[in-house]
Formats: C-alpha cells, structure tokens, sequence
C-alpha cells in the first residue's frame, strides 16, 4: 500500500512540476533548438526521465534542477545529432527560412543567438540559465552540477566572448 501511495504523491508532484514549469522549459530548450515541436519533445522527454527515475529521489526539491539538466542535455543531444545528419547529407546552400521565423527574428536577435550557440556549452547555459531563467548563481550551480564560483567563471568568459563575437555590431 506504501508503494502504491509514493506513486501518486510522485503523480503529484510530477504534474504540479509539469504546471510550474514546463512553459519556461520549452522556452529554455527553444533557445537552442529553433524548433518549438522538437523542443517541446525534449522537454516531454525531461519528464519521462525524471519519471522513470522517481524511485531513486530523495529530495523533490531537487527535481526542478534536473529537470533543467535534463532539458540542456536533450537539447545539446538534439544538435549533436542534427550536425552529424548534416555532414551526412549534401545540403542546398539555398535554404529558405519560413516566413513566421523571418519575421520573428530580427537580422540583430539571429546574430545574437548565432553568437550565443557558437559558445561552448557550460558557458552558454550558464548564460541561459542566468539571464533566460532568471536562476539565481546557487541553483546555476546546481542545475549544472558545479560550484557557485565556477558559475561566475563561465559567465564572464561567456558574456567576454559575446562581446567579441559581437563587437561590429555596436
């Protein structure tokens, strides 16, 4: 009866998470896949995870940052695979966006994005972390699985590159 009665109360928790948070999820993978479909899947997928997972929690409080995790990894998985089917494939060089994205995204926002996407990837979700969440440097930290400090650390370097990468922007 005990088990039974964990399962619902991870139900439950698992639904109230999926209420709180899985808008700011989708938005966070969308930042680094373009697609909102493929995004909303890798966030579906966190979910799955972190339900299949749910015997070995010991503190939910905990779930909202390996959530994120989970989401930066699926995204960074997602790209990975997408490059290798590039290189597999010839590409047309004439490749047409659509015309919603074109509209939705400025020539300045596509560089800043482009620029964003060129850092390597503890910087950048550093970055996303910081000032696409909102997250405090603590749960940065925890959400990545390293010490406050180095938070900071990729932040400057991160927000040094952008300013280079950017630089003829200004």
């Amino acid at each position: 009866m005990t088990a039974v009665r964990s399962e619902v109360g991870m139900d439950d928790t698992l639904t109230a998470l999926h209420r709180e948070h899985y808008r700011s999820l989708v938005k966070l993978a969308s930042i680094l896949v373009d697609d909102v479909g493929t995004c909303e899947e890798i966030v579906q997928d966190a979910f799955v995870s972190v339900f299949r997972s749910s015997a070995r929690v010991r503190d939910e409080a905990k779930l909202p940052a390996y959530l994120r995790s989970a989401v930066l990894n699926g995204a960074r998985s997602h790209l990975r695979k997408r490059q290798v089917r590039n290189r597999l494939r010839v590409v047309d060089d004439r490749v047409a966006s659509s015309a919603e994205s074109a509209a939705l995204a400025t020539d300045d926002q596509r560089a800043v994005l482009d620029a964003l996407r060129s850092l390597p990837d503890r910087q950048r979700d550093v970055l996303l972390l910081r000032y696409y969440l909102d997250l405090p440097e603590s749960e940065i930290a925890a959400t990545l699985g390293i010490a406050p400090g180095t938070v900071k650390t990729h932040a400057r370097r991160a927000l040094d590159a952008l300013t280079e990468l950017l630089e003829d922007r200004r």
